[in-house]
């Protein structure tokens, strides 16, 4: 199970660099414009929600793998979606049809204050989630087995020893 822990590590890492690339397009090669568009909106709330994923998939199996999750981190964790759903919402507002600035036959979007207002307190809603998913366990990881915990971070027994093959011809 040790493994997740390290699919975690990946989505944080992919979502960080599809995050960036939604804020800055230029990385990519791709001509810059004035303004916001939805590629842009789309990709850095869904790299922000890999990251957040890849976040709760790290510390659930590295820290708390055959503990059951408390009330508190149960909370935590609805509080990270939550922030993740609010922030599609704040971001998508005027192109789902309920923003302050709906869409006409330009093609352009409007990308105003209130939603990038709105995208940053839902970042900050979901980032307090992952934090108290962690403090609400600490307590836990405190008093477990030290035996138990050493496992389920290092992944492997202590008993693997490394095989030697003998060549038959000598180098």
């Amino acid at each position: 199970m040790w493994r997740f822990a390290q699919v975690g590590i990946a989505l944080g890492a992919l979502g960080v660099m599809i995050c960036f690339m939604g804020l800055f397009p230029g990385v990519t090669g791709a001509p810059t414009t004035a303004g916001i568009g939805l590629v842009q909106v789309s990709m850095v709330l869904v790299g922000y929600s890999l990251l957040i994923l890849g976040a709760i998939i790290y510390l659930k199996y590295t820290f708390f793998l055959e503990v059951p999750a408390t009330l508190s981190q149960q909370i935590g964790i609805r509080l990270a979606l939550t922030g993740i759903l609010f922030a599609a919402l704040a971001g998508l507002a005027d192109i789902l049809g309920f923003g302050t600035h709906t869409r006409d036959d330009s093609g352009d979007i409007f990308f105003g204050q209130l939603q990038v207002i709105g995208i940053l307190a839902s970042f900050a809603l979901s980032s307090l989630g992952v934090l108290i998913y962690v403090l609400a366990g600490a307590h836990i990881a405190r008093h477990a087995p030290v035996e138990a915990l050493s496992e389920s971070i290092a992944g492997v027994d202590d008993t693997t020893e490394l095989m030697l093959v003998e060549l038959d011809e000598p180098l």
